[in-house]
């Protein structure tokens, strides 16, 4: 049925990719852009996606319409990649690390636990020349890697206090598709779980899980807060995107519109993540209100308890994602003051 669905809005979308076909729709009005992504529209991707629209939109004099569709309105996180390379879809921005799965597991580096000191080190990253050569992995994919979008840094959650890395020990505990991800809650004692993120909030409210790892806009906006009693503000990992286009219909474009598009995604991902720390800061002040979670602030000592648990899923991962890339960021660490 998956494959079905994909097929036959491919077969539209391949209008759009092949060059025959291009030149035909570009006579015609506009040129459709479907942006689809899995999460709600007020979190910060969401907010992102809606002002690369209004600025496409406007910087090609019309020649383009932006589709957005939130919340898995089209696809769930194991479909839209599929979807983007058959064409189904030409933009999506998913979390990276959604490309482990489709050959390019060095995007994996940026779900190391504690890889990134602060944003300072991770601007190093995605806007230099690292972030540049992962995007290049992506091309014999068929896709074209436009930006990288903050959403923050992540916090546990649980329906029992998670003070301790022991306390999350026994617990099922859903993460995306990473190995990276499953062994850093196996290093923590915890069983993880992968789940499409448009199912966790029911996952928790039944016990099919007992907790997640979550910047607080995602966990406030899925309502996450309503159904988990505890959570500890760790910040133990990174949660970002990468906006990514069909390569083939990229390519396709006349000039003067790609143009236009790329000046839109420059300053839809400034836009995007200047707005990215304020929106998990309110998330986070919303749901203290409502009172539904106790959160914990972590002392020095046990945010440093839970680095020395963690640490030693970098070294595991070198094999999987490359030790020197790892090093490369530790580099980019050092160079901003911090010692990894």
């Amino acid at each position: 049925m998956k494959l079905v669905k994909l097929l036959c809005a491919a077969a539209v979308g391949c209008m759009m990719s092949a060059p025959m076909a291009l030149s035909t729709a570009w006579a015609q009005d506009q040129i459709v852009i479907k942006f689809s992504h899995v999460v709600a529209p007020e979190t910060p991707k969401g907010k992102g996606a809606e002002k690369f629209k209004e600025l496409a939109e406007k910087m090609t004099n019309g020649k383009v319409k932006v589709e957005v569709y939130p919340n898995s309105q089209l696809y769930k996180d194991k479909e839209e990649l599929e979807a983007l390379q058959l064409g189904a879809v030409q933009m999506l921005a998913p979390s990276l690390a959604k490309f482990g799965p489709l050959g390019a597991k060095e995007f994996e580096v940026f779900d190391l636990p504690y890889i990134f000191p602060n944003k300072d080190v991770l601007r190093r990253v995605t806007e230099g020349a690292i972030g540049k050569q992962l995007f290049q992995k992506l091309e014999s994919k068929g896709i074209i890697g436009l930006a990288y979008w903050d959403n923050g840094f992540k916090i546990m959650s649980a329906n029992k206090p998670v003070i301790k890395p022991e306390d999350v020990k026994g617990l099922k505990m859903r993460i995306q598709s990473s190995k990276v991800l499953d062994a850093q809650m196996r290093a923590l004692g915890a069983l993880p779980q992968v789940m499409a993120f448009s199912e966790v909030y029911q996952a928790l409210q039944t016990g099919v899980v007992d907790g997640t790892e979550n910047p607080p806009s995602n966990m406030y906006t899925q309502k996450m807060h309503e159904v988990q009693k505890n959570a500890t503000l760790t910040e133990h990992g990174y949660l970002g995107y990468a906006v990514i286009v069909n390569k083939k219909f990229w390519e396709g474009l006349p000039a003067d519109v790609r143009t236009g598009l790329e000046g839109a995604m420059k300053e839809a991902t400034a836009y995007a993540n200047d707005i990215a720390q304020n929106e998990n800061d309110v998330s986070l002040a919303q749901m203290k209100a409502s009172g539904k979670t106790a959160f914990h602030t972590q002392t020095k000592e046990e945010r440093e308890a839970w680095i020395k648990a963690l640490k030693p899923v970098h070294k595991d991962a070198e094999s999987r994602v490359g030790k020197d890339l790892i090093e490369a960021i530790y580099k980019e660490a050092a160079a901003a003051g911090f010692k990894m």
